[in-house]
């Protein structure tokens, strides 16, 4: 497994150095000049001089990025000129509540898939095959920002039982009762889309996984459905819908940005969105080169999970 490892690192650091090039590149060709859109309109010279020489934009664009490379590496974000506060406490803050989003989001996506998925390969009900792939189709198909709009209209408004945005005023430990009543509308908005998937693929792989020899075997010597899909089908079903739940996982950071718009979450999809619209530009740098940062070492960390689960993917590698 180490060795897997280590030849999967080189390309995540070559992604990772390409990206921040590109990032940086990109907000240097932006039309507007920084300092002024950092200063404001009625900067005098001397202020405009003063904000160049802080972010570095009186050096070479080489040396620029190198210097601001090494401040990444250095864990020295800088300061928010806009926003206010240092990049790394704004960072901080919205990380965590973008994390308990998107894994009770998560949560929630997964015990659907598991529940409903191997529900419907075990009974073999055609009404119960005919539900799931509506539902599944409906979630896959309405946008994140149409199923959280009416969510809120619903249980907010029209029938006001649950909050309809922000976060838990004393935190999410302090009070777990009021914390599940904040986060239950964002997270099943967030997770419909990606039980639907999770689900539909759960299903494609534990059938293809019954058409297997090993399962006509155990079947043919009386053991039940139920304890072949369960103890034998899923086990090995399981390696293929973890590559898509890696890709769900990044699919729930990105739909993040919607659903802590429309429910006022102050989580890292807000900040980025209040930096762009702001033109925060040492902010939007270090955004965009962090959920970078965390799509690749999502992609890293399944690709580890799938050669532990299928030792042919490693072992292949090392012959």
């Amino acid at each position: 497994m180490v060795t897997y490892l280590a030849r999967r690192l080189p390309s995540a650091v070559l992604v990772l150095f390409l990206a921040s090039l590109l990032i940086f590149a990109i907000l240097r060709l932006v039309p507007g000049s920084p300092e002024e859109t950092l200063a404001g309109a009625d900067a005098s010279p001397e202020q405009l001089a003063a904000v160049r020489a802080d972010l570095g934009l009186d050096r070479p664009l080489v040396a620029q990025y190198l210097s601001w490379l090494g401040s990444l590496f250095r864990f020295d974000l800088g300061k928010s000129y806009i926003v206010g506060g240092s990049i790394g406490d704004l960072i901080a803050y919205g990380a965590r509540n973008t994390v308990v989003l998107a894994a009770s989001a998560l949560l929630i996506a997964v015990v659907y898939a598991l529940v409903v998925g191997t529900a419907s390969v075990i009974f073999r009900n055609r009404v119960l095959d005919a539900v799931v792939t509506v539902n599944n189709s409906i979630a896959a198909a309405l946008p994140i920002f149409i199923t959280g709009t009416l969510l809120v209209l619903l249980f907010g408004i029209l029938w006001p039982i649950l909050p309809s945005g922000g976060t838990p005023p004393d935190g999410f430990l302090t009070r777990p009762d009021i914390a599940a009543q904040y986060l239950l509308l964002p997270a099943v908005t967030l997770a419909i889309p990606a039980g639907a998937a999770l689900t539909r693929f759960l299903v494609e792989s534990l059938h293809t996984e019954l058409r297997q020899p090993y399962v006509v075997t155990a079947r043919s010597i009386g053991v039940s459905r139920r304890r072949v899909v369960l103890a034998h089908a899923l086990p090995n079903a399981l390696p293929s819908v973890l590559t898509v739940l890696g890709l769900t996982v990044g699919g729930l950071l990105g739909g993040a940005v919607l659903v802590e718009s429309i429910f006022v979450w102050p989580g890292l999809g807000l900040l980025t969105e209040e930096a762009i619209n702001s033109r925060d530009y040492p902010l939007v740098q270090v955004l965009l080169v962090l959920s970078v940062a965390v799509f690749v070492v999502l992609q890293l960390l399944t690709d580890v999970a799938h050669a532990w689960l299928d030792p042919r993917i490693r072992l292949g590698g090392q012959a």
